[in-house]
């Protein structure tokens, strides 16, 4: 009979991690442990406080689904449950189990490629123009950056990222910072910045604005984060959005964020494949989805003082395959 164990654990963040909602010096994670004899999967979310979500509360949702799990239920059984960082644990622990089991990588599983060579984007924190300029010129080496925006000035924080790294790739993200007294002005700036995205700019409930813009004066297409989460919020978010970040913890795991590739693929949107902070394990299956891309940002691991181990290997900003005892 299947067993299940869930830990909670931390692992402190390089420094500070700020974005326009606040910040963070640690990443608390929920791993979902699935043993079937001699056979292990496991898999790792991260709860989300803007999604009403806590640490101890996806903790105790995970626990709560043990004797699902005892009595066989599969990854097709768990669909019935709440998307969300507690279905994506036990999710990504049972596609590592099936993967073990049968004695195959899951991107094989999945008939999917084997995802190596990914290049993530790296992200840089909110903060002032001047330390984001710092921070840009140290990173300037790396092909894609993140800009977290949000707050008032970030005309003069874009301008100060391109000054710092001239030669990257920018993408943006507000993360609902924006209104529509600054959104004008935001992106006129991020156009001069030669941003090629820009990732929820404004509140969910309140993105209608982006219809008044105008494909004209905006000029770069927009990503729905906040805005979306399952397939089935495709169809709304394709008519003002022309790309989506797909996120595990948002979609609640491997299997529906499939799904909801697949679906935006059909409405003709940009991928970018996304994460929250947590380490290589979260990572792990989020790169099935990065494969089949546009945009990854799967930079978690990156961003902590210490990963797990084993952990994926970074080469700058290249995620290369991983072995199956980290996942899959």
């Amino acid at each position: 009979m299947r067993q299940l164990k869930v830990g909670i654990e931390s692992f402190p963040i390089a420094g500070t991690f700020t974005i326009s909602r606040g910040s963070r010096t640690e990443a608390r994670v929920v791993v979902a442990t699935i043993e079937d004899g001699d056979v292990t999967g496991r898999g790792e979310c991260v709860p989300y406080a803007r999604y009403g979500e806590t640490v101890e509360g996806v903790a105790a949702g995970v626990q709560g689904l043990a004797e699902a799990i005892s009595l066989g239920a599969s990854r097709q059984d768990l669909q019935t449950f709440p998307a969300g960082a507690a279905r994506n644990a036990l999710d990504c622990a049972l596609w590592d189990l099936e993967a073990k089991r049968a004695g195959k990588r899951a991107w094989t599983l999945a008939g999917l490629p084997e995802p190596r060579g990914v290049i993530t984007a790296y992200t840089l924190s909110l903060d002032t123009p001047e330390a984001m300029e710092a921070a840009a010129r140290k990173a300037a080496g790396r092909p894609l950056l993140k800009v977290k925006l949000g707050a008032a000035g970030d005309p003069e924080r874009i301008a100060a990222v391109r000054r710092g790294a001239p030669g990257s790739r920018l993408v943006a993200d507000a993360n609902e910072g924006w209104d529509e007294a600054s959104v004008d002005a935001n992106f006129a700036a991020c156009k001069a910045a030669g941003v090629e995205l820009i990732e929820q700019p404004l509140p969910v409930g309140k993105d209608g604005i982006l219809a008044d813009l105008g494909a004209a004066r905006r000029g770069i297409p927009v990503c729905a984060d906040e805005s979306l989460h399952t397939a089935a919020d495709i169809s709304a978010v394709a008519r003002l959005y022309q790309a989506v970040n797909i996120k595990l913890d948002k979609a609640g795991g491997l299997t529906a964020a499939l799904a909801l590739l697949a679906e935006a693929r059909q409405y003709g949107l940009t991928v970018m494949a996304g994460c929250m902070v947590g380490t290589s394990l979260a990572m792990a299956p989020a790169l099935l989805v990065a494969s089949r891309a546009d945009f990854a940002d799967l930079d978690g691991p990156l961003l902590l003082a210490r990963d797990r181990e084993p952990g994926l290997a970074y080469y700058g900003s290249e995620i290369e395959a991983f072995g199956p005892e980290l996942w899959g």
